[in-house]
């Protein structure tokens, strides 16, 4: 790690020396897992090797899927439904790949309100924060292909709904809906563009991943305090850190054998509890289901995008100083696309002094509220788009963005943090007792 004086590798016999001068690749394993990791980590940072798992899991799975897979729109269907029957373990590898996006969302929204509550996004980290944002947008542009291929009535009508959001761009709409689908509506265009692409950007968001752990190995990981590992000699670095192998490598699995319990069993027993029946049903363009739903993974952002409607006085507002450029659709579309904005601007809206949200007493309230938020518009997300729903989202969405562009930036001057300990050894000690260098009482 950058910065942090530590052992590096050190080649030993010939073969290790001589392919040492070649290729570096034993050193860089020896240092990735032998990196300096503050010692005070939480379980809330296990989630980092429950995404690599989830990421290895689709990669393979899908792999196999698309052995078997026909991406023809009087096929398509078919298909699935020979993986589900006629492939050996077909249905197992089809329920884990469809099992393991869910998986991947859950870790991936757990990995990112844990860095918005420690401030892992914070100076030095705003690099490795912003690829963390590029990636989870990469994941729900591969998650909403890949629920286009079954070809049931939920994938061609939920396509042609969200392509269709981009038909509200003034001027240059349509024209953007078109070169997306391929065709002017939802057809085989459309299915040979998504299948392509979601069998592609895995492999980006795997290249992505590799400069994410890379950026935070150069700055350093954050920890439960915010404070930063000491620098000035090995021994005070030591003081504060530990060996990712074994300590951490070991927590990490076994936090991931307790999750994969809980998915497997889902997986066994329960596959398509996240799923919609619908798209059990052939994809029919004559035959709209009565209520079209994204993935629940989806739903918070989809609730934003229904929020903003012809009646609220916000959209009428922007509407008039843009003389109707700028309807409710776009409205909608701006604010969807918006609500993922501010999440990646947190860094500079964001004005405290203090990292970690431990030492913020205000801080905490805002935030748990914030939590609560995003699972009201889960819900609502999911809710015909009629009254007291429509409401709901409003208030809701109003709180995500109150949050970001108001709450943030006025508690960096309102509020009076607690403060945090001098050093990681320090909060080491307050929950653990004496510090791993002590040496026993005689």
């Amino acid at each position: 790690m950058a910065g942090i004086p530590h052992d590096h590798y050190e080649p030993k016999t010939g073969i290790e020396k001589w392919l040492h001068s070649r290729l570096n690749v034993v050193g860089l394993l020896y240092d990735t897992l032998m990196i300096p990791t503050p010692k005070n980590l939480n379980w809330m940072w296990i989630w980092g090797i429950v995404l690599v798992f989830c990421l290895v899991l689709q990669i393979a799975t899908g792999v196999v899927l698309v052995m078997h897979y026909t991406p023809h729109v009087d096929l398509a269907f078919a298909s699935i439904e020979h993986i589900m029957r006629d492939v050996n373990g077909g249905h197992m590898i089809r329920y884990m790949h469809m099992n393991g996006a869910s998986l991947f969302f859950v870790a991936v929204y757990a990995h990112i309100f844990r860095g918005l509550y420690y401030g892992s996004y914070k100076a030095p980290r705003e690099v490795t924060w912003i690829i963390g944002m590029l990636i989870y947008l990469l994941m729900m542009g591969t998650a909403f292909m890949g629920y286009v291929l079954p070809w049931g009535q939920m994938s061609f009508h939920g396509t042609a709904v969200i392509t269709g959001l981009f038909g509200a761009i003034p001027g240059i709409g349509e024209a953007i809906q078109t070169w997306l689908l391929g065709a002017t509506a939802v057809g085989q265009p459309a299915l040979n563009r998504f299948f392509s692409l979601h069998y592609l950007l895995p492999f980006v968001i795997a290249g992505l991943v590799i400069v994410h752990v890379w950026a935070f190995h150069s700055t350093g990981n954050n920890n439960p305090t915010g404070v930063e590992v000491r620098r000035g000699s090995k021994a005070e670095a030591e003081k504060d850190t530990l060996p990712f192998w074994p300590y951490f490598v070991i927590k990490d699995i076994f936090a991931l054998a307790v999750i994969l319990v809980v998915f497997f069993a889902i997986v066994g027993f329960m596959p398509n509890y996240l799923g919609h029946p619908d798209n059990y049903i052939e994809a029919n363009p004559l035959a709209t289901p009565a209520h079209i739903v994204p993935e629940w993974y989806f739903l918070p952002f989809y609730a934003i995008l229904r929020a903003f409607t012809a009646d609220v006085w916000a959209v009428q507002f922007v509407s008039f100083i843009t003389g109707g450029i700028i309807d409710a659709k776009f409205f909608g579309v701006l604010a969807m696309f918006g609500a993922i904005a501010v999440m990646a601007l947190a860094p500079w809206l964001d004005t405290s002094s203090v990292r970690s949200g431990r030492y913020r007493p205000m801080f905490k309230w805002w935030f748990a509220v914030l939590c609560v938020d995003f699972m009201v518009l889960m819900w609502v997300g999911a809710r015909p788009a009629e009254f007291p729903y429509d409401w709901i989202s409003l208030i809701a969405s109003a709180y995500w963005f109150a949050y970001f562009l108001v709450i943030l930036p006025l508690l960096g001057v309102l509020e009076k943090p607690d403060t945090p300990p001098a050093t990681i050894e320090d909060d080491f000690k307050a929950h653990y007792g004496k510090s791993s260098d002590a040496t026993p009482a005689e």
